[in-house]
Order: structure tokens, then sequence, then C-alpha cells
């Protein structure tokens, strides 16, 4: 019977070698002629069928070797034909536009011509981001899954990219440039990020080696677009976090259309999982909205705004961290006195109109507007314990606190003020001629800050001020010997600063798609450049221009493999915003250079097929070295720049995923990066950058029970090897390089879909509803402790330094409710 078992299964697999190898899949995208995705195209061939989804996406596995007739038919748009031949195993990409007057029909011959992936964009899946868990779900979740891509702080929106930090990172929105606030601290503080993913239709992304038409920072491109709605719909969530509303509409003529939603969250669920016990009271909500007008087939207008409010309140109450090992253990209580009271106002407004003078020339017109005002204001006394705990499982006292090393207290305080406003205007232009594309544009900024920055910190032990360890001060050896010297803060920030920016930057870049023999290529070259000039209240003027030529090269062989091969990079500069001209005593520094940084990136992206489903293998080997360095300590999210350009670094590194089908009409991936970044400040040697996380480990899984497929499981698993980060902010990185532990960090969440188009139902009560699913998350599954930073406590006794973690979230359950209609 055994045998006979083993038989079968050989013979299912070799038949369905063969069933393989006689077959083809066509996929791709179904759009209208506005540019907007067209969902539930009925797409038919030799009487199998399937139809387009939300995004206009489709894929129909056919036969090969055989000439066939695909039909797209939809109840609204005239009804669409081709016909191809196709090889066995061959998956193709075929995008449609289709339209409301003429029937098409035709022969095509597919090609390979994905735009995006001959630029090294990896394209993410809208409705994929909407559906993996996680503690700040959304495109940046996504993102640190990405090889190349890391975070050690998932109350963040923030993450840094081969070896940059967070402010190395271009975000657009339908090409237009967004901000985030300048003051935020901790990762609790942000509430939500700009984008709102109800709304999203499009997202890019590249880790490196980008255009010219992109701007001008080191690290990477996120480049979103919102959707262009063309019926009427409604989407909702809701969550122990939160909750969200988007709506689209169109007008009867179709000119106009609109997509708009309405945020709000809480993440008084992950802090009360930590150590720290607190009084916490966070409001964080935004409205967004983008409008646009078609009146002619030439002429387009849009309008996206944003209005965000960040309201954070918080009171520290008691915190108990154990540390220590087995045979030494102890602990650090903390009782805390005063509040944290800070807030951030956000509005944000832009427009933009598309002319199509022709087939050939299109040219944009993009102005915006960015005003944030921002306080930051806290008291908080921390008066603390130091102690050696009862380890003896017997005792009544096993776990407390058996005999205090040390005591002390800690003061903090700020009254920090900044407002700003940051007002852009852009000129944009693309024409095609033959075979050539030609992209440019010219943009002014003007950036106006207004910044009060007043914080301090004192710290006592055992009765006794510590002098800060950044200044020329006396010995200090109490309690041995009295102390003569002045008592001064162990930290002091004091400034005011009124600064404006004026920023003309500019691009000119060429495409061309060629063939060298039977081999296709493509090629893209351009230059950015910028000039800034920095001035203000008791600021000496000071203006500085950069030149930024980049170059990228595909080449697609002739093979039966369908392999790809990327060679891209050029010269890239940062301009320093307003926090990079800062320095750490609050104080602007007008001189400070763009960072530049040379960039090479070597990528192989191999498309192949297991089991019959589509798969995908990117590979990438870079090298970046950096001049004229900005230095600077990082403490959770808050990054103070040295401002003296007094360095030079590199970052080398390799980045592979494998992306496809492991579970039948689903996307997953594993990801693996390895990545080495130093920098070498006054030719003191080479030590490890802040962001120098060696190793990343990730897998992005999606699942559903074969018997009940409208049970789906989505797991989000993230490891990465610890950053150099153990060290207070304030201290010479020279004399600290320990490392903080490894991130380990596994969210999942189970769904039961109720209904949507693959499930319908028949109860009345479900008939409003397009897509209804109810789910369980787990976020921090195994309930790690992850820690983000150290507290340093000193021990009077014997002089010692102790590293406490702070440790992150531990495990949080949620339960969540999307509803589609």
């Amino acid at each position: 019977m055994g045998q006979n078992k083993i038989l079968l299964v050989f013979l299912v697999f070799f038949f369905g070698l063969i069933a393989s190898g006689q077959s083809a899949r066509i996929k791709g995208v179904i759009l209208d002629v506005n540019n907007q995705a067209v969902a539930n195209v009925n797409v038919t061939c030799q009487g199998k069928g399937t139809q387009s989804n939300a995004n206009g996406f489709y894929a129909l596995t056919v036969p090969a070797n055989q000439k066939l007739t695909v039909v797209f038919s939809h109840i609204s748009l005239k009804k669409s034909t081709i016909s191809v031949t196709l090889k066995p195993d061959e998956d193709y990409e075929f995008n449609l536009v289709m339209n409301d007057k003429d029937e098409q029909m035709g022969e095509v011959v597919i090609t390979v011509n994905n735009k995006k992936r001959v630029q090294g964009v990896t394209v993410i899946e809208p409705e994929l981001i909407r559906k993996i868990p996680g503690a700040n779900a959304g495109v940046e979740n996504i993102l640190k899954s990405l090889p190349g891509v890391n975070s050690n702080n998932e109350l963040s929106t923030q993450y840094a990219v081969r070896g940059g930090n967070y402010d190395e990172n271009l975000v657009y929105v339908n090409e237009i440039e967004v901000y985030r606030p300048f003051l935020i601290r901790s990762g609790q503080q942000e509430g939500l990020s700009f984008t709102n993913t109800d709304l999203v239709q499009n997202v890019d992304f590249s880790a490196g080696g980008f255009q010219s038409k992109y701007g001008d920072k080191l690290s990477s491109v996120l480049d979103i677009t919102y959707r262009n709605p063309t019926q009427f719909g409604a989407v909702a969530e809701a969550s122990f976090l939160g909750a969200s509303v988007a709506v689209d509409a169109v007008s009867e003529n179709g000119k106009w259309s609109t997509v708009n939603g309405i945020r709000y969250r809480n993440n008084s669920l992950l802090v009360d999982s930590q150590e720290t016990q607190t009084n916490y009271t966070p409001v964080f909500a935004d409205f967004q909205t983008n409008v646009n007008f078609k009146p002619s087939d030439k002429w387009e207008f849009s309008f996206l705004g944003n209005l965000s409010s960040n309201d954070y309140k918080y009171q520290p109450l008691t915190r108990q961290t154990n540390f220590g090992t087995i045979d030494d253990p102890m602990a650090l209580l903390i009782y805390y006195e005063g509040q944290e009271k800070d807030k951030y106002t956000t509005v944000f407004g832009a427009v933009k109109s598309t002319y199509t003078a022709s087939k050939n020339a299109t040219y944009k017109l993009i102005a915006s507007a960015y005003h944030t005002q921002e306080q930051e204001y806290f008291d908080i006394l921390a008066q603390y314990r130091l102690g050696e705990v009862d380890s003896n499982f017997g005792s009544e006292n096993f776990g407390d606190v058996a005999f205090t090393r040390g005591i002390g207290s800690q003061l903090n305080h700020a009254r920090n003020d900044l407002d700003a406003l940051i007002i852009n205007t852009e000129l944009k232009g693309i024409h095609n001629w033959k075979k050539n594309q030609f992209e440019w544009g010219a943009k002014f900024t003007r950036e106006s800050i207004r910044d009060r920055v007043i914080e301090w910190e004192v710290i006592d032990s055992a009765g006794f001020s510590i002098n800060p360890p950044i200044k020329f001060l006396p010995k200090n050896d109490q309690p041995y010997s009295p102390y003569t010297g002045p008592l001064v803060p162990y930290q002091n920030v004091r400034a005011t600063n009124f600064v404006d920016i004026n920023r003309f930057s500019g691009y000119l870049q060429w495409s061309r798609k060629g063939y060298i023999g039977n081999n296709e290529i493509w090629m893209n070259a351009g230059v950015r450049s910028q000039n800034w000039t920095v001035s203000g209240d008791n600021i000496t003027s000071s203006t500085q221009i950069t030149f930024s030529p980049r170059a990228q090269f595909s080449l697609k062989p002739n093979w039966d493999m369908d392999m790809f091969f990327r060679l891209s990079g050029g010269l890239y500069h940062q301009p320093p915003s307003y926090r990079e001209l800062r320095d750490a005593n609050g104080v602007v520094q007008p001189d400070v250079k763009a960072q530049q940084s040379i960039h090479i990136v070597l990528s192989n992206d191999y498309s192949f097929k297991i089991w019959n489903r589509p798969f995908k293998m990117v590979s990438e080997v870079y090298y970046k070295t950096l001049s004229d360095v900005n230095t600077y300590t990082l403490d959770n999210v808050r990054i103070r720049y040295v401002a003296n350009n007094n360095a030079k670094a590199y970052a080398q590194g390799f980045d592979f995923r494998l992306n496809g089908e492991f579970v039948p009409g689903t996307e997953s991936w594993f990801s693996f990066g390895y990545l080495k970044t130093e920098e070498n400040s006054d030719n003191r040697g080479y030590i490890s950058r802040p962001t120098d996380q060696r190793l990343k480990f990730a897998l992005l899984f999606q699942d559903y029970m074969p018997k009940i497929p409208s049970i789906k499981l989505y797991l989000n698993l993230v490891y990465n090897t610890g950053l150099p980060g153990g060290s207070p902010s304030y201290s010479d990185p020279y004399l600290y390089q320990s490392r903080l532990n490894d991130y380990r960090r596994a969210d999942v969440g189970f769904f039961k879909v109720l209904i949507d188009e693959q499930n319908p139902s028949d109860r009345k009560w479900l008939q409003p509803f397009k897509e209804l699913a109810i789910g369980l998350e787990i976020f921090n599954l195994f309930d790690n402790q992850n820690a983000i930073t150290n507290t340093w406590v000193r021990d009077v006794y014997s002089k010692n330094q102790y590293a406490i973690p702070n440790y992150m979230t531990t495990r949080v359950f949620n339960v969540k409710v999307n509803m589609r209609f």
C-alpha cells in the first residue's frame, strides 16, 4: 500500500511537470483612458477565465504553442481582443487600456518592456500593504521587510536604507515631496505616517542608484501615487489602535473625482505594554483629500491636501527593569514626577496641473506649501534606586530589591517651539522623440524656520550633582573629597534661530531603449543641480551649489532564461536641511556643506517558475563612498548633527530578495541583507556608524486554509543584528562602540473573510458590503525583549556605570475589522 502511494505521488508530480511545461501565463494591469485601474474586467480564453481585481490586476493561465484569442470585456467599456502565441512556461505581461468608444482588436507581439523593472524600482501592491500586520501598519511597515531597509523601532515609521539615516530618504506623493515634523524625539510620539494607505494606488521604491529626476537625498526614494477613482466606493477599518474611513466619489460627467480619508490613532495599547507605567492620552488624527478635475483630454488639474494634529500627553509613573546575570541579578526602580505635553500641527496643500500638448510632449506645473507648528514641553523628575534582586526562589521577597547599591535622581526640562513654512514651485516636462525620451524640471523652494530650543538635564547621584563629561571642570571625587567647582547642568542646550533658506534646483535626463544584436538594452543618463542660500538673524549669509551626474544601464540578454542585468550609480548630494544645519548646541551653522556620495549598484533580476507559479529573485551588490559627512548621534528617532562636515565614510553590502507565489494566488517573499558602514572623523580612524546593521533577515508570508480559503494568515517576521546604540547620545562615539542586542520581531494576523468577490453571501445583513473581514493580530508573537537605547545609571560606591536597556513593546493582541462598500 505504501509503495502504491509513493507511485501515485510520483505520477502526479511527473504529469504535473508535463502539464506545466505546456502552459504559459499572461498577466497585467487594465486601465481606462484616464489611466485609472479598472476592476471586474472579465478575461477569457478557450473557456477559462478570470477577473481583474480592485487594482486592475489580472493573471490567466493559457495553453502554450497555440495561437490564442484573449477577450477582455466589461459592463461599461468596449470589448477588447488580442491574439497571442506563447512559449511553454513563459510569463508575459500585457497592460491594456480600455475605452468606451471603439472596440479594440489586434494581434499583439508581447515583449519584455517593464519600465520599472529596468529602472531597479520595487513595486509594492497596495492591497498587500493593507493586509500585512504591524504595530505601525502601512507603507513603511512593508518597506522594513525589504533588504537594505532597517528599523529597530516598531513604534516609528522611520527607516534607514543602506547605511543612511532617517533624513536621507525622499518621499513623494503624486510627485510632490512631503515632509515630517522636526521635533519628534521618540517613535511613540509619531502617531500617523503622512501616507494614507486607504488612498494609495501605486507604491514604487528605490534603495539606491535612482535617476536624476528624483531629488537631492543620499539613500532612497519612495514614490507614491494616490487613487483617481472611477466610481463611488468606501472603505473603513477599526481596531484597538484606532479607526479610518476613506470615500471615493465621481461626478456624473466623469470630469470630477475625489478620494478622501480620515484617520484616528491611539498608541495606548502599545505604550501600556512597555515597562514604564504611564498615564498616556495621545490624540493622533488627520484628514486627507485628493481632488481631480479633467475638463478636456489635454488638461488635468488636481489638489492634494492634508491636515494633521498630533496631541501627545505623557505622564510616566513607575518603572522596573531587571538586568544582570543569574549569579548577579540587578534591578533599576524609577519613580517619576511631572509630565510631557507635545503638540505637532501640520497643514499641507498642493496643486498640480498637467497639460498634454501632444502624444510626444507633456508639461506639469506643481505648487505646494507645508506649514508646521510644533511645541515640546516637559518637566520630568526621575528618582531611581539601583539594587540587587532577591533571587532565592523560596523567599517571600523573590524578585524584589534586597539591597540598594545606589540612589539618585534626574531632572529633564524642555521648552521647545518651532514654526516652519516650506513653499515649493516646480515646472516639469517630458518629450518623446523617436526612441528617445527627455525629461527636465526646474524647482524653487523657500524655507522659513522660527525655532527656539531650551533643554537642560541635571543628574544627581546620592545627593551629589554630576558634572557633564564634555566640559573641562575641576575633578569631582565626591563623596570622598569636597567639590569646589561651579554647578552646571549635565546637558544644556539653549538657542533661538530665525532662518531662511532659498533653494533653486533642476534636472535634465535622457532615456533610450535599443538593441545590441538580439539583446535588449535600456539607457538613462542625467544631471541634477542645486543652489541654496542660508540667511537669517545673526547669521552670515552663505551660498553653495552642487552638480550630480547619474546614469543607469540595463541589459536583457536574448536567453531562454528571463534574466536582467543592471548597472547604476553616479554622484549624489544632500544639501543640508534645517535639522542638519543645527549643531548639538542648537546653533545654526550656515556654512555646512552638502554631504556627497558616489553610488555604484550592480543588480541581477531573474524571473522563473516553480510549481508552475511565477517567482522572481533579485540580488544587488552596492558600494557607496561618502565625503563631507555630517556626523550625528541617534537617540530613539531624534538625530543631532555635529554640523561641521569633518568626516568621510563608506557603506557596502549585498541585498537579496526571493518573492513569488509560495502559496497559489498570494505573494510572499524572503529577504536577506548584509551591510557594513563606517566613518572616519578628523582622521581618528574608522568606527561603525549609528546605522551599521550588519545582517538582516525578513519574511513576509501569506497563506490560507486550503479547505476554508476565507480564513487568511499574514506573517511579518524581521531579524536584525544589533546597532551601535548602547552609548549615551551626547557621548564621544570613539569611546563607546557597544551594540544593542539583536532585534527580533514577528507580527501575525488571522482574518476571516465574511464576504468579498470570491466569497459572496446571501445573508441580508452582509448585502451592503463588498468586503467584510474580521481578524486577530498578535504583535511581537514570541514576546522578544527588543531595546531601542540604554539608560546609564551610576553606582556611587563602585564608580561603575550600568547600561539598562530601554525595552520596546511586549506581546500585544489587537482586533481589527475591515469593511469595503
